[in-house]
């Protein structure tokens, strides 16, 4: 996949660790055999193409973003701790 955005940037370092998470995984693994044998389901693309169609549509609905995050009342802070935490 080709970068999208931050054009040249070390994407490795947009990356932080967080304390919060005690367990996260590193990797996470879906097998879909029981629903493509049981259901008949199969996916209409792969997953790379998938990502990369979700990412296309949020750089270009950046309006519709900021409002979704403006209604919300979500400034760009971190989630996921409570404040009592954070000292």
């Amino acid at each position: 996949m080709t970068c999208l955005l931050p054009a040249g940037a070390p994407h490795s370092r947009l990356v932080t660790p967080v304390t919060d998470r005690p367990g996260h995984d590193r990797r996470y693994a879906i097998d879909p055999t029981r629903v493509s044998s049981e259901l008949g389901w199969q996916p209409r693309q792969s997953f790379e193409a998938g990502l990369a169609a979700t990412v296309r549509w949020y750089l270009e609905n950046l309006d519709w973003c900021a409002a979704v995050r403006e209604q919300g009342g979500y400034a760009g802070g971190r989630l996921g701790v409570l404040a009592s935490n954070l000292s």
